[in-house]
């Protein structure tokens, strides 16, 4: 089949890694516009875009994904099937209405649960032991199209969404190939989604990494894996910003109010929370290095009593 891909983050990689090894032909590739990024703000590429020189692929990288111009180019292209990893645009009826086959996603939860950008965070900050991808035929909702096939993934207890999702990914590449295989000998059974059951996964923002000590220590745990590598969870020592890398939850009550620090010896930090005490394991502060908490301390002056939280106005 003529197959175009869209695609944009590292996570799409695989998905088209596995295409490109397929029996049938990518004919064209969409990426995002490249965007500024670092420090630097030095324009990038996304790394799909990366792939789609090195192998010589027709590119297009549309600002707005809603113009004649774009339905063109791709209508151009006459692919039977569009596949899509991790796009970032929703498409509408006129894209989904194009190839012949129809328009399969490839989707980073275990769907109807976490619909929407961020399914691998969101999985991992709600303490889910379990993960998967979904592919699926896209209508114009947000995840909602009828599921073509699952595969099931474990969430290690130490898994971060960072470590997580190249397993994912990698996962998602070889669902999409047997996906399109099984789509060509006519063996895939579809199933509708159950709404009811559906949850959201919504993009994540910066400010969603400021912890809330009320939360239980567990919930805080998770959190800080979740939300590594980005944005990254963070608190406040003062007006000294801690960027929380890596936490446990400690099973011991504590009369202490939440975000008190009440325990500080050489290689441990532990903060009360709404519910057991959180071990703090690995910090950075504003430029400087991750570090494992025992060489923080040895660098800077923290006291039992003192709390974390909000900066301080």
């Amino acid at each position: 089949m003529r197959i175009v891909f869209m695609g944009t983050p590292e996570f799409a990689v695989p998905s088209l890694e596995a295409l490109l090894k397929s029996e049938d032909q990518v004919v064209g590739i969409v990426t995002q516009p490249d965007r500024p990024k670092g420090r630097g703000q030095e324009l990038t590429p996304p790394p799909i875009k990366l792939i789609a020189q090195r192998e010589n692929i027709p590119l297009l990288q549309p600002v707005k994904i809603r113009t004649p111009d774009f339905l063109e180019a791709l209508a151009a292209w006459k692919p039977d099937l569009i596949a899509v990893t991790a796009f970032g645009r929703i498409l509408h009826a006129p894209i989904l209405s194009l190839p012949p086959k129809g328009c399969v996603n490839v989707h980073g939860s275990l769907l109807p649960k976490y619909r929407g950008a961020a399914p691998v965070q969101w999985a991992v900050i709600n303490g889910e032991t379990e993960t998967g991808i979904t592919t699926m035929l896209m209508d114009e909702g947000m995840d909602t199209g009828p599921m073509l096939l699952q595969a099931r993934l474990p969430i290690l207890p130490e898994d971060t969404a960072g470590s997580l999702a190249p397993r994912l990914a990698e996962l998602g590449g070889r669902l999409l190939v047997e996906t399109i295989a099984r789509l060509k000998a006519g063996t895939l059974t579809v199933q509708q989604q159950d709404h009811a059951q559906a949850t959201m996964a919504p993009l994540l923002k910066k400010e969603d990494g400021l912890l809330d000590w009320t939360m239980s220590a567990q919930a805080l745990a998770n959190r800080i894996r979740g939300l590594s590598p980005w944005p990254g969870a963070y608190t406040f020592h003062g007006q000294t910003r801690w960027n929380i890398w890596n936490a446990v939850a400690v099973n011991e009550p504590t009369g202490d109010a939440p975000g008190t620090i009440v325990g500080v010896a050489k290689q441990s930090l532990r903060v009360a929370t709404g519910n057991g005490l959180l071990e703090l394991l690995e910090i950075q502060t504003a430029n400087s290095k991750r570090m494992p908490v025992g060489q923080f301390l040895s660098g800077h002056r923290v006291f039992p009593g003192e709390t974390l939280g909000a900066a301080a106005s």
